[in-house]
């Protein structure tokens, strides 16, 4: 393929990506978004394919294969639920390309077009550094978010004593050993500088507590799109560029939007500077009372209302109940009720996540507002229907400053007349902390799985 069809269809595929994005940013143009970035991710592929450069296709093909083996059993496996840890899993291995095609650049640069061995040009040496050490983050960082969200570690902050300062030293180091690997070369500083980047990525995200997850997502998101970007210069790869500073912006963004949902500092999200210790948290307190109801009360309770809003959460990804819901709105709105969800952005484990199963459940999008559009009019509402949403609706963010979700802006679900809280039991949140909301009189407690429940519901309306 010539250079110029070259440059042209990598810039075909570079519209597709922002077409894609675009279409990402609603839930009614979100298949079509998905669709273009298919479309622009096959064009660069095949593009790359077709380059002069390129002399073997046995490696190419084989890794084609299993990779797309690989990820279309984990596309036809994977669980709603476990769709925040695949993400942050996918984020790790993007990282870890950055880092080998960083480390081959260095091993092989006549294969770049960047030099020769210990003879690199200085600006190939500082793109490759900054998208190895972003990179190296990159994976760490998404290999710890995974083990917290799978529960192989404790969602808990690790925080001690002078972390910060060990921070700042280690980002000192990266700095030193980076400068003095772009003039000297070195391989030995190159796998040290390595080494630290790694170390720092760890160290970011092991403060970050549960509750503040969806952030890490986003935040990982953005520096997977920075590390492609860098290797894109080092591999002179226009669509690796773009694609990268794509995806490095548009995390960043929702990083943002995110921090503003959460009441947090970007700047404190991106140097891991925040986290709560859990060691102060509230404990649940034995001796308060719950009302507790049945599927019957509250199917009375709603279809006695004027207005219902329903609030989905964790639980209700867990127990796949989306399509239950749908179904009791409808009965519910059959008979006169208004009926609205209320979705708060960081609801569940990443970003999106509710607003994905609604809309898997055909919920019109009409009915579903965000917190800032919806927080209001709980006032006036009869009835909510708060179905696995803990940490989310819990009072303790506005009441108590010692809380790890102090400060974060919740859905004001207690100043509804009734709010009927569908969960398995009085368990903590992933937050780690009680929910007053629990404890008020205005509050029913629908103790069961999420799904059965609403079935049940369902069946009595």
């Amino acid at each position: 393929m010539s250079p110029n069809l070259s440059a042209l269809a990598y810039l075909v595929a570079a519209i597709c990506f922002v077409m894609s994005l675009r279409g990402l940013s609603s839930p009614a143009t979100a298949r079509r978004g998905n669709i273009y970035g298919i479309v622009g991710m096959v064009i660069a592929v095949l593009t790359t394919i077709a380059n002069p450069q390129v002399v073997g296709y046995d490696l190419i093909l084989a890794g084609l294969l299993i990779g797309g083996a690989i990820g279309t059993v984990i596309a036809l496996r994977i669980q709603m639920t476990a769709m925040p840890q695949l993400v942050a899993a996918f984020h790790s291995l993007v990282g870890m390309a950055a880092v080998m095609v960083a480390a081959a650049a260095l091993y092989a640069p006549e294969s770049y077009g960047i030099g020769t061995t210990e003879n690199i040009k200085i600006a190939s040496l500082i793109e490759m550094t900054i998208g190895l050490i972003i990179g190296a983050i990159t994976f760490s960082g998404s290999i710890v978010a995974f083990a917290k969200l799978q529960g192989l570690v404790g969602g808990s902050p690790v925080i001690f004593w002078g972390q910060h300062w060990l921070n700042l030293l280690l980002g000192l180091l990266i700095v030193a050993g980076a400068s003095y690997f772009c003039v000297s070369q070195s391989k030995e500083v190159f796998w040290i500088v390595t080494a630290l980047a790694f170390l720092i990525g760890i160290m970011i995200i092991i403060p970050i507590g549960g509750a503040d997850m969806p952030v890490v997502i986003s935040m990982l998101n953005s520096y997977s799109g920075w590390a492609a970007a860098g290797i894109g210069f080092t591999l002179e790869n226009t669509a690796l560029i773009v694609t990268g500073a794509l995806v490095g912006s548009a995390g960043a963004i929702l990083s943002y939007i995110m921090c503003r949902a959460m009441n947090r500092s970007f700047v404190s999200v991106i140097l891991g500077g925040y986290g709560a210790d859990h060691s102060d948290n509230e404990t649940i307190d034995s001796d308060k009372t719950v009302k507790p109801g049945s599927a019957a009360d509250a199917a009375f309770i709603m279809k006695s209302a004027e207005s219902v809003i329903i609030v989905p959460g964790y639980g209700l990804a867990v127990a796949q109940a989306q399509h239950a819901v749908r179904e009791m709105a409808d009965l519910l709105t059959e008979s006169g009720v208004r009926v609205r969800y209320a979705v708060h952005p960081v609801a569940g484990r990443m970003p999106g996540h509710m607003n994905v199963l609604l809309a898997e459940a055909n919920v019109p999008y009409d009915d579903v507002f965000e917190l800032d559009q919806i927080n209001s009019d709980f006032s006036t509402t009869d009835v909510a229907f708060v179905i696995g949403a803990n940490d989310v609706t819990n009072p303790a963010a506005k009441r108590n400053p010692q809380s790890p979700i102090a400060g974060m802006p919740i859905l004001d679900v207690e100043n509804s007349r009734t709010v009927l809280f569908v969960k398995r039991s009085l368990s903590a949140g992933y937050a780690g902390i009680d929910n007053e909301l629990f404890y008020q009189d205005s509050t029913m407690m629908l103790f069961g799985d999420a799904k059965q429940m609403t079935e049940d519901i369902v069946k009595s309306l």
